[in-house]
């Protein structure tokens, strides 16, 4: 990088005043491997590599050092605008991305009722996508590269300017897509859907890879490193395979689920009481430190966090060293799945004090096999009606 434009021509001329120009890596050290048919999630702050990866597997950059060995045919939505021609019209657009991935006219004319429908552009088709919304234009755009054959499909974060519909529409084409074996790299700042489509994740910080494995694992990782960022953190370590992290100011001694006896369960039947019960000790003087619980399904999904702010309930001034409970009861209205519970002490504001991620693994135990993640109490009537 140059300080200033001329500098670059000053560079070649001998006997010449400069500053001397400084690297930059948007990344270093990176290795990675996908198998065919994996999905795999990239995630990490502005600026940490992800964008520049992606464009270095799909072959628009050259990697300084190093090299990238792909097999199969690649499908790319990166960032938005890219691919297309803002003059040519939705369906000459989607004809021209065929012919560029070497697709004969007469195969994009087999698949193009259904590019059309999945995009849902109705008479726009055949307007010039420059009059096309953001979501228009990455809903004919993810259109076309799914249905385009891929082996291999990378997604930049383009899906976050679609409505809801067309997301869920999405994450459905996705995890088809899985199930016929393309291999799919995605970034994605929704952490909701890197757990629950990736078979594994990445983490990039500062063109480095700062964790990678299981998903859950290493969006905790993230949102750990976030939490970090926002507030320095004093006590950041790995404990029983999960994240821990926070300032310090007080820490979580112990955490229980416990049944209406007041026993340790970790199975729980559906509709029954249950408490979690969490302990901790002030490290220094607080006022009115905040306690939270964070109820997981088994791929990280989050199902059901509070905490006493939430709930409207203050625990006041706690003294250095001195140690405070807090109870949170409620009916278990959970499917039959396996959940992981965390647990946190946080400042007023947000700011952690002591978070411990997956602090406790149970399971929820029912005869009924009820669709969906919450498993409400159900009273069904019917009646007979006759002409």
């Amino acid at each position: 990088m140059y300080r200033r434009p001329v500098d670059r021509l000053l560079e070649i001329l001998p006997f010449t005043k400069h500053y001397s120009p400084t690297e930059f890596w948007a990344l270093r050290d990176v290795n990675l491997n996908v198998e065919r048919g994996e999905v795999l999630g990239v995630v990490g702050p502005n600026g940490s590599g992800k964008s520049t990866l992606l464009q270095i597997v799909c072959g628009i950059l050259e990697p300084t050092r190093g090299r990238v060995l792909t097999r199969g045919r690649i499908a790319a939505l990166l960032e938005l605008g890219a691919g297309f021609n803002p003059e040519f019209s939705g369906r000459e657009n989607v004809f021209l991305n065929g012919e560029i991935m070497g697709i004969p006219r007469r195969g994009m004319e087999r698949v193009f009722p259904e590019i059309e429908r999945f995009a849902e552009i109705g008479k726009f088709l055949d307007r010039p996508v420059k009059e096309y919304s953001s979501g228009m234009y990455v809903r004919l755009a993810f259109a076309t590269a799914i249905h385009v054959d891929p082996e291999i499909l990378i997604v930049d974060e383009a899906l976050a300017v679609g409505d809801a519909i067309f997301a869920n529409r999405c994450i459905k084409k996705f995890e088809e897509l899985k199930r016929r074996g393309v291999t799919v790299l995605f970034v994605s700042h929704d952490l909701g859907l890197v757990k629950r489509l990736s078979d594994r994740a990445v983490l990039m910080v500062d063109g480095r890879v700062a964790a990678y494995g299981a998903p859950s694992d290493v969006v905790n990782r993230y949102v750990g490193l976030v939490l970090e960022r926002e507030q320095p953190a004093s006590d950041a370590v790995r404990i029983g395979g999960s994240y821990r992290h926070g300032d310090g100011a007080s820490r979580v001694l112990d955490a229980d689920l416990v049944d209406a006896r007041g026993e340790s369960i970790r199975n729980l039947e559906p509709g029954a009481p249950v408490t979690v019960r969490v302990r901790a000790r002030a490290e220094k003087d607080l006022s009115d430190p905040v306690v939270g619980v964070l109820i997981r399904n088994r791929l990280g999904i989050d199902v059901f966090g509070t905490n006493t702010r939430i709930e409207g309930v203050g625990i006041g001034r706690v003294a250095a060293g001195e140690e405070f409970e807090v109870e949170f009861t409620f009916d278990c209205l959970l499917t039959r799945q396996d959940y992981t519970l965390t647990v946190a002490t946080q400042h007023w504001g947000g700011f952690s004090q002591d978070w411990v991620d997956d602090v406790i693994s149970f399971s929820v135990v029912d005869a009924r096999d009820v669709a969906g993640l919450a498993n409400f109490k159900t009273k069904v009537n019917w009646r007979r009606i006759t002409a």
